[in-house]
C-alpha cells in the first residue's frame, strides 16, 4: 500500500495505477524526504511533479509545507488516479487547517507541458519510466530549465543502471547522488553563471 508517509496528510492512502508506473518505495521516498527537509527544499516550494504516475512524489511535499503541486502525468488512467490522490491529500490538508496549499494534474507529455508552462519551480521530482531512452531524458531537462527558480532543486530517480543525466547541456549541476538497491537518484541545481 502506497501512503503518504509524514506532514499534514500522513497516513493517507494513495492509489496506485494498475499498470505502466513504478511507484517509489516508502523506503526511498523517506530517505529522499529526511534529506530535503534538512536540505530546507520544501516549506513553500513550488513543486513540479514530472512523470507523476501516482502523484506520491509531488503529494508528499505537499503534505510536508510546498506551497503548491503541478503533476505531470501523460497516461490517461494515471492522471485520473493522480486527480483521486489529489482530493484525498487535499481534503486532508483542510481537516488539518492547511487547506490554502494546491495540487492540479496535467494529463501530457512531459516534454509538451514544459513547452507551454509559464510557471516557475524550486523543487522538481522527474521520475521517468525506467525504459525512457537518454536521448529523451536529457531534452526533457534541457526543457526543464528555463523554468527553474535560481535556487531550484531537481531530484531524478531512475534505475541504477541507466547513464548519468546530461547535466552540463541542461545548464544544470549534479551535486549529490544515492543509490537504493535498482533505484539511484541525482540531486542538481542550476548551474552558477
Amino acid at each position: 500500500m502506497t501512503r503518504i508517509i509524514s506532514g499534514s496528510a500522513g497516513g493517507v492512502r494513495l492509489d496506485v495505477p494498475s499498470a505502466g508506473t513504478r511507484p517509489t518505495s516508502d523506503r526511498v521516498r523517506e530517505s529522499l524526504f529526511a534529506a530535503l527537509e534538512s536540505a530546507d527544499a520544501i516549506d513553500d516550494a513550488r513543486v513540479l511533479d514530472l512523470y507523476a504516475g501516482s502523484g506520491a512524489l509531488g503529494l508528499e511535499a505537499l503534505s510536508r509545507g510546498a506551497l503548491s503541486a503541478e503533476l505531470v502525468e501523460r497516461g490517461r488512467p494515471a492522471a485520473a488516479v493522480v486527480r483521486k490522490n489529489i482530493d484525498r491529500v487535499l481534503a486532508s490538508l483542510r481537516a488539518q487547517g492547511t487547506g490554502d496549499r494546491t495540487a492540479r494534474v496535467h494529463e501530457s507529455a512531459v516534454h509538451a507541458f514544459l513547452q507551454r508552462t509559464t510557471g516557475t519551480f524550486d523543487l522538481v521530482f522527474c521520475d521517468p519510466p525506467y525504459d525512457i531512452d537518454d536521448q529523451a531524458m536529457n531534452a526533457d531537462l534541457v526543457a526543464l530549465a528555463p523554468h527553474l527558480a535560481p535556487d531550484a532543486l531537481i531530484v531524478i530517480e531512475r534505475t541504477r543502471r541507466a547513464s548519468t543525466p546530461d547535466f552540463a547541456t541542461a545548464g544544470l549541476e549534479e551535486i549529490r547522488d544515492k543509490t537504493y538497491g535498482d533505484t539511484r537518484i541525482w540531486w542538481a541545481v542550476p548551474r552558477a553563471v
